[in-house]
């Protein structure tokens, strides 16, 4: 029975959705040193420069930065490594295909923990264009002086 119950978020990657439109997510499992849990666990990590990518049948999370534990000892992991993510072998040839066609590339959007298990919520997404991301922003902020507009409206009716 895990001590930790539900599910506490530890870092998200709030410019990949502004970069990349997103096609697919997967949740994947992580493979961490004693010291990286403990520094996760205190919410610590940076998503911002992370990405994914498939070597040899294995998927890899690289550019993740979590800092060092400050009670670690000589033993303290390096904060920017290479770590294996834990998915299973269909969904990696699934990845890989992808990818391999062009256009695609894999990032990270969440860093968690479930039920005391750290997952990565790994996304398969497609690069923005410049105009792409202007007309995004251009839609919601349309949307939200329509809404401005609607509330007003009903405030001034009541």
């Amino acid at each position: 029975m895990p001590k930790e119950k539900g599910q506490k978020v530890v870092a998200t990657n709030r410019k990949a959705r502004h970069d990349y439109n997103i096609i697919d997510t997967y949740e994947c499992g992580l493979v961490l040193w004693g010291t990286e849990v403990k520094s996760l666990r205190q919410g610590r990590a940076s998503l911002t420069d992370g990405y994914a990518f498939i070597e040899n049948g294995e998927a890899w999370l690289d550019a993740v930065h979590i800092p060092e534990y400050h009670q670690g000892t000589w033993n303290n992991h390096t904060p920017r490594r290479k770590r294996k993510l834990l998915l299973h072998k269909q969904e990696i040839t699934k990845l890989a295909s992808k990818v391999k066609e062009g256009g695609y590339t894999l990032i990270p959007l969440s860093l968690y923990f479930n039920d005391g298990r750290a997952k990565v919520e790994l996304a398969l997404a497609k690069g923005k264009k410049e105009y792409d991301k202007r007309q995004t922003l251009r839609e919601r902020q349309d949307k939200r002086e329509a809404d401005r507009a609607i509330s007003a409206r009903k405030h001034l009716g009541e």
